[in-house]
């Protein structure tokens, strides 16, 4: 088992876009009440009080969209300053990267994922659950923008979902042949999208290995990031491909991270809420930092034994919540 060190904080429950693996259409969404979000002091009391004092030191912005938090940028400003933060980066979808890249960069943000699922307008339309107005370019601008300002690495996610934008593998794995950027393609998971899961079902990574590899040829890189990405390479590409294979290939042993959602609750896995700390009600109520330490501390030790390989068993095969309440 990994050291657990990574704490991915969602800043918001809200987002600009509905993707269908996120924010399936018909699902009810009781978005966080703002009084109800951790205020920035509050956030930033538990990673300087808590968090960095039991052994966090990699954190991860997330949301739903973190850039649609006002302050997101004042925020990373204060977390890439402490001095125990050795890793500081951010997911979003990059809708409005174009004109806050260079101020997050400024602000100390170094590492930077962008949600990019198709190449296609039109059927990056239909994924982000947009048919009326094109948001792609907007989104393709704000990744040319990060890659000019000098993110490193910069990533792209891809969710590769059957009958939908597995046509396009192969264009969105030619992107690092030329360019330093990181295409990571991840498996389709059932989590608040039981109907469309059980109709498109999903591709597993190694599949989609084998595709790219007998088009370009593939080998393994020996560039290792945080997460649980099994990297490749194209010989001769500049930039690498990740595979996220948690449906194919399960990597509870891997696991070296923690979320913390964006109204304070603590849990220990994507799909399994056991031990689960609310730490906002607590720390309201005025409990100390060191109590709060001693709490996250006891989940740490469970962590080992906390895992979603449950879902095998049926126990996590209904997921009432969408990813973008989880935090991704």
């Amino acid at each position: 088992m990994n050291q657990v060190d990574y704490l991915r904080i969602s800043l918001i429950d809200r987002c600009n876009f509905r993707c269908q693996y996120c924010m399936p259409e018909g699902a009810e969404l009781n978005y966080i009440l703002r009084q109800q979000l951790l205020t920035d002091e509050e956030l930033l009391i538990l990673i300087k009080e808590v968090f960095i004092p039991v052994g966090f030191t990699r954190f991860r912005l997330t949301g739903g969209e973190p850039l649609l938090r006002p302050s997101v940028v004042e925020l990373v400003r204060a977390i890439a300053s402490l001095p125990q933060t050795q890793d500081l980066a951010m997911t979003t979808n990059g809708f409005l990267l174009a004109g806050m890249a260079q101020d997050l960069y400024n602000g100390g943000l170094r590492r930077i994922n962008i949600s990019l699922d198709s190449l296609n307008p039109d059927t990056f339309n239909q994924i982000i659950g947009n048919r009326s107005r094109s948001r792609w370019r907007q989104v393709w601008e704000g990744i040319q923008t990060a890659h000019q300002v000098g993110f490193d690495p910069l990533k792209l996610n891809v969710v590769v979902i059957p009958g939908v934008n597995d046509s396009e593998v192969l264009d969105l794995a030619a992107l690092t042949i030329d360019r330093q950027w990181h295409v990571r393609f991840i498996e389709f998971m059932p989590i608040g999208n039981d109907q469309l899961f059980s109709d498109q079902g999903w591709i597993a990574s190694a599949q989609l290995r084998q595709q790219i590899s007998d088009a370009f040829g593939l080998r393994e890189s020996h560039v290792r990031g945080n997460g649980p990405a099994d990297v490749f390479q194209i010989p001769g590409a500049i930039g690498t491909l990740g595979f996220i294979s948690q449906m194919s290939e399960c990597f509870c042993d891997r696991c070296n991270r923690m979320r913390l959602s964006a109204d304070g609750w603590l849990r220990p896995c994507l799909l399994n809420e056991t031990g689960q700390i609310d730490l906002k009600t607590s720390l309201r109520a005025g409990v100390e930092p060191a109590q709060l330490r001693k709490q996250v501390g006891q989940l740490l030790t469970l962590k080992p034994e906390i895992n979603f390989k449950q879902r095998e068993s049926g126990t996590t095969s209904s997921y009432t919540r969408t990813m973008s309440q989880i935090g991704g």
